[in-house]
């Protein structure tokens, strides 16, 4: 059977990492997070001195210096930063925070977009991000584009925030997953845009499984 290319991107907080895995484990394929791997280098770029604060031109010159990985884990995949396990630092909210301006650097974009598509070379593939099926893999043979309203998708960060013990109140989530949408959408390199073939899921009202569902359909009959 021919092996495929999944891409599913979307806006923060509409799923996309929980259906790329799902979707991947009911194929057989491999699960890329992408997003985690922009993460990782924005945690990397805070904790360059002085921490705590973004350096561009020292981060571009440092990225040779950064190795992503992923490893599974019992319940979840592991992500790793030169040789660290940084699964739960990287979901911390000053990362929420400067991620986007850190995903505007076309450096940043160029170097991961590398590793990303050596990481498709051979496809059997999920990823989820911004620009998968736009800038990465536009040849990709699914592509999907998932979108909801701003609070659907600040009340799920929030509980799964809260559920992780994060400290952050619904508010403060809500201005920034608006601030993410204004950075994500407008920066001039590989901005967060619909592909012109990609099938748009308004998941506002959808359960998880319906969702899925749909995606699931989609990918069998490209299969078939």
């Amino acid at each position: 059977m021919n092996k495929l290319i999944v891409a599913i991107d979307g806006f923060a907080a509409t799923g996309k990492s929980t259906q790329a895995k799902r979707l991947a484990k009911a194929l057989n394929y491999t699960y890329v997070d992408t997003g985690a791997m922009y993460r990782a280098v924005t945690l990397f770029a805070l904790e360059q001195p002085p921490e705590g604060n973004l350096d561009f031109d020292l981060l571009n010159r440092s990225l040779d210096q950064i190795q992503i990985h992923f490893e599974e884990g019992a319940e979840e995949q592991q992500t790793f930063l030169n040789g660290l396990n940084v699964s739960q630092a990287i979901r911390d909210p000053k990362i929420n925070q400067h991620v986007s301006k850190v995903a505007a650097q076309k450096e940043v974009r160029s170097f991961l977009s590398k590793t990303q598509k050596l990481l498709g070379a051979n496809k059997g593939v999920v990823m989820d991000g911004r620009d998968i099926g736009t800038a990465v893999f536009p040849q990709a043979e699914c592509k999907f584009f998932l979108t909801a309203t701003p609070e659907v998708r600040a009340m799920r960060r929030y509980q799964e925030q809260v559920q992780a013990g994060v400290d952050e109140s619904y508010e403060a989530v809500l201005a920034s997953v608006k601030a993410r949408d204004e950075q994500d959408t407008t920066r001039a390199y590989a901005p967060l845009k619909k592909a012109e073939d990609a099938l748009e899921i308004e998941v506002s009202n959808l359960t998880i499984e319906e969702v899925f569902d749909l995606l699931y359909a989609q990918v069998s009959k490209q299969l078939n």
